[in-house]
């Protein structure tokens, strides 16, 4: 199946769980929506098609991104001012490879020091 082909979820799923030590959890309370944790702890909220994700960067990274890309805002439910991002990803023109990097970077802000080293010595 060529990426073209690949659902939101599926590329979502695909990224997120190429990180070390990382699980979905689907929250039966919010009507199965899928969460991405490391060592229990979120890094990436989703909706159930992954055409919404919030993901954590640093505040002023949050801040240059919600500013410069149109599919970006802050989180709702307050977590916005703690650097969370929302992300639109129902478009056709979503820039994947961006999606990685913020991914990433969250992922970074939330593991454990052990495994964001363990994430390094891959490269």
């Amino acid at each position: 199946m060529s990426t073209a082909d690949r659902s939101n979820m599926a590329r979502l799923e695909a990224l997120a769980l190429a990180l070390p030590e990382t699980e979905r959890v689907n929250i039966e309370q919010w009507g199965d929506h899928p969460t991405f944790r490391v060592r229990g702890k979120v890094f990436i909220f989703s909706d159930t098609d992954a055409t919404s994700i919030s993901v954590k960067l640093p505040k002023d990274e949050a801040a240059a991104v919600v500013a410069t890309r149109e599919f970006a805002e802050p989180a709702g439910y307050g977590m916005g001012r703690h650097g969370w991002v929302a992300l639109n990803l129902g478009s056709d023109g979503v820039d994947w490879a961006e999606v990685a990097e913020l991914v990433e970077t969250s992922y970074r802000l939330i593991a454990p020091k052990r495994l964001v080293a363990q994430l390094d010595s891959r490269a």
